[in-house]
């Protein structure tokens, strides 16, 4: 079977960052780390690209240290991989992990979002 689990991905003798393991990932976590808006954008935006993304790709309106803050957060609660390709920081979601662990979770906290997005466009 598939994982996400970032020990797996990383090559030998690279930069690696912390992730917690797949075991180690809990809902009130991840819940926390998608209640903030702009994680929730970033999240958002890495689900459309279907693949990797630096966080440069990732354009928020806030300042570079807080989207630092923003892609720590979704990291450290187990919601994306960051890895090193050069000196570049990819994110990618963890999504066989996440659906492992809490089926049809991100999905429909994706649908919620797009749904909040379309209604808060209209008004």
């Amino acid at each position: 079977m598939p994982t996400d689990t970032p020990a797996a991905a990383a090559p030998s003798g690279s930069r690696s960052l912390e992730h917690p393991s797949r075991e180690d990932i809990r809902l009130a976590d991840v819940l926390h780390a998608l209640a903030d808006p702009m994680r929730l954008c970033i999240v958002r935006t890495l689900a459309a690209a279907e693949g990797e993304l630096n966080c440069a790709d990732i354009e928020l309106p806030v300042s570079k240290s807080t989207c630092t803050h923003h892609f720590r957060v979704l990291r450290e609660h187990g919601v994306i991989q960051q890895l090193y390709r050069g000196t570049a920081k990819m994110n990618r979601l963890r999504t066989a992990d996440l659906e492992e662990l809490f089926p049809g979770l991100i999905d429909g906290v994706l649908r919620a979002a797009d749904l909040q997005a379309r209604r808060l466009a209209e008004g």
